[in-house]
């Protein structure tokens, strides 16, 4: 992840489409609140939790609640409960490094910009300590939060992904011979394809928890290019 990610709150992203999309899509009562002047208590909490979970250590809501000065029924009331916390905490890391990823593929166009994006964002979360060591300490957690509909993030990542496929490839990938199959245009739409790359992106970054494997960026660019038509002699 980007070096902005240390710091307390998040890194400005110029109002980037690629930072604001996933939000948009699924918000929760938590990121509601903790848009700009909504709930001060709520905006300190979060930013002592999300300093506490970049330093690499263990976020819980006694200790938190302890560091404010308060008891924890405020913290509850003021953000909901941990898996809540950890939801736009992990959010709130993520968004940075889309937008480094969009910035750095800037000059590429097409499905490769989208394999590049995709492929940036993947090693980034690979190669991040805290993120990792979030992995370790509590992996069925962590993919529970990162990988399915329990919580917001999947929706927003899957998001986010069909705003690249439409942005870049259109609202027919890959449908350019105009050709049917069964009555219907032969392309894949962008949802569909937004679906596949999501589940291809989770595959390797975190294929320590699901395969035993160690995760490589490489590898998830690969897969990325092929399933994006992307040709190798454009790598």
């Amino acid at each position: 992840m980007p070096d902005s990610a240390t710091s307390t709150t998040p890194a400005p992203h110029d109002d980037a489409p690629i930072a604001t999309v996933g939000l948009e899509a699924a918000p929760t009562p938590l990121s509601l609140r903790l848009a700009p002047g909504a709930h001060a208590d709520a905006r300190r909490a979060f930013d002592l939790a999300r300093e506490t979970f970049v330093a690499g250590r263990r976020l819980d809501m006694a200790p938190l609640a302890a560091s404010l000065g308060v008891d924890r029924t405020s913290v509850f009331r003021w953000v909901g409960n941990r898996d809540a916390l950890l939801t736009e905490v992990l959010w709130s890391l993520a968004v940075p490094t889309l937008v480094q990823a969009d910035r750095a593929t800037a000059a590429e166009r097409g499905a490769e910009r989208v394999a590049g994006v995709l492929t940036r964002f993947a090693g980034d979360l690979i190669t991040a300590p805290y993120f990792r060591d979030f992995l370790t300490r509590e992996p069925a957690r962590a993919l529970r939060l990162l990988t399915t509909k329990a919580s917001p993030i999947q929706h927003r990542f899957l998001a986010t992904c069909e705003w690249l496929v439409r942005t870049h490839l259109g609202d027919t990938p890959f449908d350019d011979d105009g050709g049917t199959e069964g009555g219907r245009t032969s392309g894949i739409d962008p949802a569909s394809l937004a679906y596949l790359l999501v589940r291809v992106s989770e595959s390797f970054t975190y294929a320590d928890l699901i395969t035993g494997e160690t995760p490589e960026a490489d590898r998830a660019a690969v897969a990325f290019r092929h399933l994006l038509r992307v040709p190798s002699t454009s790598a």
